[in-house]
């Protein structure tokens, strides 16, 4: 039943089934093989592509907030990232029109956190450090999740980083209910539930965590990579087949 809620709360959110790749120019190395994923086109989502230094983001004016937001981690950037000190500026991004963006006074008073998709933790230089907190790398989490579950998957995340032989490719995002709670002024969605995919190119194995948004959520066991892409309609690793656990 949960898994039938899902999905039809995602085939409402992408509006129509014909596919589109996002055009990710200067980050395209963010991606496995450089392939932004394959998504259902949504023109009423106003979908934009960001990319910032470490990271890359596909924004979405209507929800405003990330639709995911893509990584790619080894343990030379995690070692760095460790001396890296966090800076905790936050900002509304300016590349996005005011119509399409959340703002500061938009989490104010709301009982949410701003969490972050890319983790501040991950950055590498003090550059990366500082757009790590663009809002644009932001939804409204529930703040013992995003404190706390949340933050044990993003440490989990990183130790596997440090044990792998390469380069290890992370997209995390927001999953929304068919009509989502929303803060502020500007009316930025709640999700529902958040997920965090990792693959390994060395192992050519891939998983997702998947965590309700509730102060109450707990990690559970990962889920398969086709169970990721079967509950969010997204192929997030386009091109030749290959093996995912």
């Amino acid at each position: 039943m949960i898994k039938q809620i899902l999905v039809s709360s995602l085939l409402l959110f992408f509006s129509t089934l014909s596919l589109a790749v996002q055009e990710f120019s200067e980050c395209r190395h963010l991606f496995v093989n450089g392939s932004a994923p394959v998504m259902p086109a949504a023109p009423d989502l106003q979908l934009r592509a960001l990319c910032f230094s470490s990271f890359a983001v596909l924004h979405s004016g209507k929800s405003r907030t990330p639709v995911y937001v893509a990584e790619r981690l080894n343990k030379e950037t995690l070692t760095e990232a460790k001396e890296n000190k966090r800076t905790n500026h936050f900002f509304s991004d300016a590349r996005l029109p005011r119509s399409e963006r959340a703002e500061l006074e938009d989490f104010k008073g709301s009982g949410y956190d701003r969490g972050h998709m890319a983790p501040a933790a991950d950055m590498a230089t003090s550059v990366a450090m500082s757009q790590s907190f663009s809002l644009a790398n932001m939804v409204p989490q529930a703040p013992e999740n995003n404190r706390k579950a949340w933050a044990s998957i993003e440490k989990a995340t990183r130790k596997y980083v440090m044990r792998a032989s390469g380069d290890v490719y992370v997209i995390t995002g927001p999953v929304f209910d068919k009509h989502p709670e929303s803060i502020g002024r500007n009316k930025v969605w709640v999700p529902r539930h958040l997920f965090k995919m990792v693959y390994d190119p060395a192992t050519q194995k891939s998983w997702a965590y998947w965590l309700e948004n509730t102060d109450e959520a707990r990690p559970g066991k990962p889920i398969s990579y086709a169970q990721l892409v079967e509950r969010t309609g997204i192929n997030f690793m386009p091109g030749p087949s290959r093996q995912t656990q």
